[in-house]
């Protein structure tokens, strides 16, 4: 195993972290809950390979992800760093703030965090975060020792990611990124903009929900054709691209099954697996597979945003990610379970009425209600 060092905080961190959102269900179906023995072994035997990132938040598995880590983990604690989100959508007054890490500290049966983040900074968001001066309850919770380091995790846009970098002294951030997301979220230049400001970077959604361990077939054409590695798996192109990058400092996983972690702890303590691993031709086969994925979409959106918001709060361009992702990844569990929560937030495409309004907006001409019914069939229907 890789390990490098996490900005500013100094820790050593794997560079393959644990992340504790998919954790293994019963019979595999979100509605009879977390196995918990799959999961104990799960988070023990990573943690005895010596992964020592483990990532959480107070809402993961319904409010029970974090119990779960702390039970498996309560005898390895001196061997791992708890990485753990309060999440600002629940923090309605300050007092709930201190509730809710005084809850996660009980569940995760420990006396302090290593590294607690203000969980999903998002640029709507931005300007009440500021307003309450959040960071301030976070800084008195580093001088009581209720945690040790202090960091965000974003989704959103790269102007706003700088300000946001900018404006606190924050040690650590946690951001989506990926070989399809290099233009999209913080962007690559996010990721330099952090480590080169000394924060400790760490990855999400490094693997799309786990869309690209899977190539399609045009896809797989292009990394058959690599001349030197036409036999390396498709989640071993998209890890690459990430540990080439020398300011990321982990890669967070969300690991299933202990062969998973037994295949990427392989990959990641391959020797070259250091920064700047990536040859010219590996970067352009990653570039070609790129296009390649986004040439197989079922709606031609480009997350303009001129259609919304729309009357009915419909989430249309998360809603044509989802179902796009759907087509590209060829299978339907990350789209489909994104699409869950969009409908759990009265967002969904059952609401749209076909008012039309939307379509006069559209600078590609896409026909939107037809397009979310289309999409609404394909993603409706997970449980968890």
């Amino acid at each position: 195993m890789q390990y490098r060092t996490l900005g500013k905080t100094g820790l050593k961190v794997s560079l393959l972290g644990m992340g504790c959102m998919r954790l293994p269900f019963i019979n595999g179906d979100g509605n009879l809950g977390v196995d918990l023995e799959k999961a104990f072994e799960l988070i023990q035997y990573t943690a005895d390979a010596g992964i020592n990132y483990f990532d959480n938040a107070l809402g993961y598995h319904s409010r029970e992800s974090e119990a779960i880590m702390g039970e498996a983990l309560e005898s390895r604690r001196d061997k791992v760093i708890y990485v753990t989100k309060q999440p600002w959508w629940e923090m309605p007054d300050d007092a709930s703030i201190r509730r809710n890490l005084e809850e996660t500290l009980k569940k995760l049966r420990t006396d302090h965090i290593d590294i607690y983040l203000l969980h999903r900074i998002t640029p709507e968001a931005w300007e009440d975060i500021q307003r309450r001066e959040i960071f301030k309850f976070f800084e008195g919770f580093k001088r009581e020792g209720l945690i040790k380091h202090i960091g965000f995790s974003y989704h959103g846009d790269y102007e706003t990611f700088k300000d946001v970098v900018k404006t606190y002294p924050w040690e650590t951030c946690m951001v989506q990124q990926n070989m399809l997301d290099i233009n999209a979220e913080v962007t690559q230049a996010g990721l330099e903009f952090a480590g080169d400001n000394g924060l400790g970077v760490a990855i999400m959604e490094p693997l799309r929900g786990g869309g690209l361990t899977y190539a399609p077939t045009p896809v797989k054409k292009i990394y058959d054709a690599h001349e030197q590695f036409p036999n390396r798996p498709p989640v071993e192109w998209a890890f690459r691209h990430l540990v080439d990058t020398a300011q990321v400092s982990t890669i967070v996983s969300g690991m299933t099954t202990i062969e998973q972690v037994k295949q990427n702890i392989k990959m990641f303590s391959q020797p070259d697996m250091q920064p700047n691993c990536l040859s010219a031709e590996e970067k352009t086969t990653i570039a070609n597979a790129r296009e390649a994925y986004k040439s197989i979409i079922s709606v031609p959106c480009t997350g303009c945003n001129y259609c919304v918001p729309c009357p009915l709060g419909v989430q249309i361009p998360g809603i044509f990610t989802n179902y796009n992702d759907f087509r590209m990844f060829e299978h339907s569990h990350q789209p489909r379970r994104s699409y869950m929560f969009t409908t759990r937030a009265n967002a969904d495409a059952t609401k749209c009425t076909s008012c039309n309004k939307c379509l006069k907006k559209c600078p590609q001409n896409i026909d939107i209600p037809k397009k979310l019914k289309e999409a609404h069939e394909v993603l409706k229907g997970w449980v968890e």
